[in-house]
């Protein structure tokens, strides 16, 4: 760990401990790049009942206004816990460079936060799920990419 990744991350344990003074979950993220902050975000699932405002996620999307992109290429995400499914999944999909975390799995599972039935359903057959996830395959399902790829000046990912 370098000086640079403790003041980050302690940065965003400090966010995650005023959010919980503030009556938010005990989740806090900063995104940097260039040694400069470009996105923060605290967990607000429950003020803004929105079960995929963890904090990595709000600090992703604000880090992306930010910069203009939806390219976290280039950045770092300090977060004050291990990320989650969701948020380990949005920062590939960001393409940031590193994640880096303070407390681990088991602290927040320690505190109420147990990730690990997700961990565990990943990694099992979509029929033993809770939810049904299905695929119903219609005639027009294939039409949005053809779509895509007939338009020249697409945004390429």
């Amino acid at each position: 760990m370098t000086g640079d990744d403790a003041r980050w991350l302690d940065e965003a344990v400090r966010l995650a401990t005023a959010n919980v003074a503030e009556g938010g979950g005990p989740f806090g993220a900063v995104v940097v790049r260039d040694g400069a902050t470009v996105g923060t975000g605290q967990n607000l699932v429950t003020r803004d009942l929105d079960p995929t405002a963890h904090a990595e996620v709000v600090a992703i999307r604000e880090a992306c206004r930010t910069i203009g992109d939806f390219s976290l290429a280039g950045c770092v995400l300090y977060a004050s816990c291990e990320p989650c499914p969701l948020c380990l999944s949005a920062s590939l999909w960001a393409r940031l460079d590193r994640v880096v975390y303070a407390a681990d799995r088991d602290d927040a599972a320690r505190g109420g936060f147990d990730d690990s039935f997700f961990y565990q359903l990943l990694s099992r057959p979509r029929e033993t799920w809770p939810m049904a996830v299905v695929n119903e395959r219609v005639e027009t399902a294939s039409e949005p990419f053809d779509t895509w790829l007939a338009t020249e000046d697409r945004t390429r990912y």
